[in-house]
């Protein structure tokens, strides 16, 4: 996705705008540098330092040994990532295609794709970046919450962007991904740590910012919240 904004760091948006980033980097294929990374701590002392500068709450409860294991050997988490998340005949146990879980993909990718393009957005041409992969949603929000910090610096309204938030993460992520934290609870043999912890932390995080643009905006549109509180499984 391609748009260039200033961003007043100061805005509390900019903090979850931050976070955003945190996670979408983690669900991209783990390479060498990520897995120093997460051994080093350095991964769960940015995502600690981010989530309380968003939301105390949200780090009640957290594994952070989980958060800093990432195996005894330098390829563990790659094998794993590939096992749950690109591998299978039938397509990946648990995939990060949020279209896989509805049974109508297509309709997904143009309804995601229309979101992409009414705030100015297009899809780059490379083959991974699907509109409906967990990294592509995840940039999206870091986008419109920069979008929304920005604006707040200049004084600006900044409800349109707070409801396509709030409206973005009912409709996509905050429908599925409760769904894949079920089938990661379901593999056999179970999840590394890692895993099971940074997704569990992602869908408390996107509940809390649900959660926070209702106060802010209004309730969810009918039909939609429904679907995120009866999906959650935190």
């Amino acid at each position: 996705m391609t748009e260039e904004i200033t961003l007043d760091i100061e805005q509390p948006a900019a903090k979850r705008s931050m976070v955003y980033t945190s996670f979408a980097a983690i669900f991209e294929y783990p390479d060498k540098d990520m897995v120093e990374a997460i051994r080093s701590g350095v991964i769960a002392q940015r995502l600690k330092q981010q989530l309380a500068e968003v939301d105390e709450k949200l780090l009640e409860s957290v594994d952070w040994d989980a958060l800093s294991d990432a195996g005894s050997n330098d390829d563990d988490l790659m094998v794993e990532f590939t096992r749950l998340f690109d591998a299978g005949t039938a397509g990946p146990p648990c995939a990060l295609h949020g279209g896989l879980y509805t049974g109508a993909r297509m309709q997904v990718m143009e309804e995601l794709v229309r979101f992409y393009n009414f705030f100015g957005l297009s899809m780059s041409e490379t083959p991974h970046e699907l509109p409906d992969h967990l990294t592509t949603q995840l940039e999206f929000l870091h986008y419109l919450t920069f979008r929304e910090a920005s604006l707040a610096g200049q004084g600006e309204d900044v409800s349109d962007c707070q409801r396509a938030e709030r409206d973005f993460i009912s409709r996509h992520p905050g429908r599925w991904v409760p769904q894949m934290r079920l089938k990661l609870m379901e593999q056999e043999p179970k999840p590394m740590p890692f895993v099971n912890e940074v997704c569990r932390l992602l869908e408390a995080f996107l509940y809390s910012e649900v959660e926070r643009m209702v106060v802010i905006v209004g309730p969810v549109p009918q039909g939609e919240g429904d679907v995120i509180a009866s999906n959650r499984l935190i």
